[in-house]
């Protein structure tokens, strides 16, 4: 394996990881995510997972690690919720670059390379990667329309293939330098998930649009080749499942344009309304014409996504000017003795 921040004998800046975790329910995904940063080509200059208001996983992953180099186990110094374990991981790392990765997912070989690629134009602040469905089934549902894998954590069709620049990242492939939280402070809590049962999201948007309000400079990029694989348990195979994401995906909208305002907030997603979901539509009916398998279904479920995520924004607009939305960002600072704090 290759000296921290070395690879092919090119020197890049020093890249941490960041793992949230909260369940025991995930262990083997978490041991499997924490492999997968340590076999990377580009090695990490450290791996720190952050577990979020857990203390038997905190005391069990503790010892796990403990005599493992390179792997650090703390617990989340904010409120509940993936957005302060992120924070928490931030001020405690020490890489120029930070990364994240979903607990419940493994990294490509070279993730952290393609990542560090990017940061050779001093003006990009974020690169994000692919994420692939790892069915439990071990095959996509028929009605499971490729438009909606974002349901699911994944990459969906309709995002732009190849390395280019985007309006946000999504957060559990990505990563920013550390003076992109210099200058936008940290994720938002308030926003995103929070240990509750609702799949809520869009914190890593919230936090794009920001930086760039600070810093319209600033260059966000997906570079498709950082590829991760992302396991998609059966529960969230079903219609139910996809329904209460859709759902949960609009009131986190309404937050995110109540904090940034509707014209960015909502801007890719316009396009995505317009251009990319008529023509999933209109492929799924082509299907059930030539009698396809889920043609029909992906075509309702499309539809039916598109309705719940609208009724999820509207009921969420109501309540945040009702000032229900309340959101809190936190600077990120190291103290003097090189350990992270979230002030």
């Amino acid at each position: 394996m290759s000296a921290p921040g070395h690879h092919g004998g090119s020197t890049v800046a020093g890249i941490s990881v960041v793992i949230c975790v909260y369940t025991e329910d995930r262990w083997e995904d978490i041991l499997a995510a924490v492999a997968s940063v340590r076999t990377q080509s580009l090695t990490a200059l450290e791996t720190l997972l952050v577990v979020d208001h857990n203390a038997s996983l905190l005391d069990r992953l503790a010892k796990e690690y403990k005599e493992t180099e390179g792997v650090r186990v703390l617990a989340n110094a904010g409120p509940r919720g993936l957005s302060a374990g992120r924070n928490t991981g931030i001020a405690a790392s020490s890489g120029e670059i930070i990364a994240f990765l979903d607990d419940d997912a493994v990294a490509e070989r070279d993730w952290l390379h393609h990542f560090a690629e990017g940061y050779a134009d001093p003006a990009v602040f974020a690169v994000g990667g692919r994420t692939m469905p790892i069915w439990e089934s071990r095959r996509r549902p028929p009605w499971f329309p490729e438009e909606f894998d974002w349901v699911v954590g994944c990459t969906y069709k309709g995002l732009p293939e190849g390395r280019v620049r985007v309006r946000n990242v999504l957060g559990g492939n990505a990563s920013f330098r550390r003076t992109a939280f210099e200058a936008a402070g940290g994720f938002a809590t308030g926003i995103g998930r929070d240990g509750d049962k609702r799949p809520l999201g869009g914190e890593e948007t919230e936090l794009c649009i920001r930086l760039t309000r600070e810093r319209p400079d600033a260059i966000l990029l997906i570079d498709d080749r950082a590829v991760i694989h992302h396991r998609v348990p059966a529960a969230r195979e079903r219609f139910h499942y996809f329904r209460t994401r859709t759902y949960a995906e609009g009131l986190s909208k309404a937050l995110v344009a109540r904090s940034v305002g509707a014209g960015k907030g909502l801007e890719s997603e316009r396009r995505y309304a317009t251009r990319v979901l008529p023509a999933g539509v209109g492929r799924g009916l082509r299907d059930a014409l030539l009698a396809r398998p889920g043609g029909a279904g992906r075509a309702g479920a499309i539809v039916a996504g598109v309705v719940t995520a609208a009724g999820g924004y509207v009921l969420g607009s109501v309540r945040a000017r009702r000032g229900g939305a309340t959101f809190s960002v936190v600077r990120i600072e190291k103290d003097a003795d090189g350990e992270g704090a979230a002030a």
